[in-house]
């Protein structure tokens, strides 16, 4: 059996946020974002997982609790060095880990299972996840051997430095900062990661650890997702708006493939830990919250909000408000009813 732990890397302040809490903290898809990606890490992983918090991460260790391990990072030095406070931890407890960021909602329970199960299977020093983008995008472009290996992650910035920069920024592979590392290679050479000047300070990026397996001619490899959502990041605002929209369309698509009717997809909203049972249908201006379960047969709006609450089959719930409640089946409330 083969064994996975899980670091996530959670001591970015978001100060692009223009918030008084962290950005991880703050509520995306029903739930804060930090709960999203901890919820599928905790599902995969052999040991509970790492987070990897900066001073002030309070509202982290509060809201997690004693479901993860906590390792701080004092100084802000960069993603290999936040990977590195993991290891005194780690070391020697599992045969892999993967290392991704706090502030990824989207990213899934089966991917991070897709890249462990790749890992163990080819022997590779790193399994990193990438997407298809766009050639303006500014991440790291993936260069592959003819083989398929990763040979390099090319910056944006350095492709624009190469002779033929045109060809490097047309590269489509964009790395999106999932990795899957075997165990011991990565705590056995984490160290080599060079100290590198970046414009806040001196900065270790984990993304150098591709260079170090490359060039001792050990295996990489990359898994190409086919949910771009999956690696959309909230670090203000206006992309909380992109995130959002990702978690609706998730869920929408969710439910009508298990035989829900959602009338206007546009304007309804259902939380990711909502169940809803088969031909019910669900009108515009609805929003199933929380812990909501519906029932069969179940006609759900326009204009209602249903929070924490359990509706048995065959309900009707028209313009109405119900928190924390539970309704019994075939029940049709009144419009404008509230119950909480």
């Amino acid at each position: 059996m083969t064994t996975l732990s899980i670091v996530l890397l959670a001591a970015g302040q978001g100060t692009r946020m223009q918030s008084k809490k962290q950005k991880i903290l703050h509520d995306v898809g029903g739930k804060p974002m930090v709960s999203h990606i901890f919820d599928a890490s905790e599902s995969v992983s052999y040991v509970r997982p790492v987070l990897v918090i900066g001073i002030g991460g309070d509202g982290v260790r509060n809201l997690i609790g004693e479901r993860a391990d906590y390792v701080l990072q004092s100084e802000q030095l960069g993603t290999g060095h936040a990977t590195m406070m993991a290891q005194p931890i780690l070391q020697g407890k599992t045969d892999q880990v993967i290392v991704t960021y706090g502030d990824m909602p989207l990213l899934k329970e089966e991917t991070l299972r897709q890249l462990a199960d790749q890992q163990a299977q080819s022997g590779a020093a790193i399994v990193m996840l990438t997407v298809l983008g766009e050639p303006e995008s500014t991440f790291g472009r993936i260069v592959r051997a003819e083989d398929g290996g990763v040979l390099e992650i090319l910056e944006h910035a350095q492709a624009k430095k190469r002779p033929n920069p045109e060809k490097w920024l047309g590269i489509r592979e964009l790395n999106v900062g999932v990795y899957c590392f075997d165990a011991d290679w990565l705590w056995n050479n984490i160290e080599k990661i060079p100290v590198k000047q970046a414009r806040n300070g001196p900065e270790y990026y984990l993304t150098d650890m591709v260079e170090i397996a490359v060039e001792q001619g050990k295996r990489v490899e990359a898994i190409i997702t086919d949910d771009p959502d999956e690696c959309l990041g909230a670090g203000t605002r206006r992309e909380m708006v992109a995130v959002e929209q990702a978690f609706r369309r998730r869920a929408v698509n969710r439910w009508l493939d298990q035989g829900v009717t959602i009338v206007d997809p546009a304007s309804t909203f259902i939380d990711p830990d909502v169940v809803i049972g088969q031909d019910s249908v669900i009108w515009p201006n609805t929003y199933l919250q929380g812990q909501t379960v519906i029932g069969e047969d179940c006609v759900i709006g326009p204009n209602s909000i249903v929070r924490d609450s359990q509706v048995a089959d065959g309900c009707i719930i028209e313009q109405s408000v119900l928190e924390n409640k539970i309704i019994i089946a075939s029940v049709r409330l009144r419009p404008l009813t509230h119950l909480s």
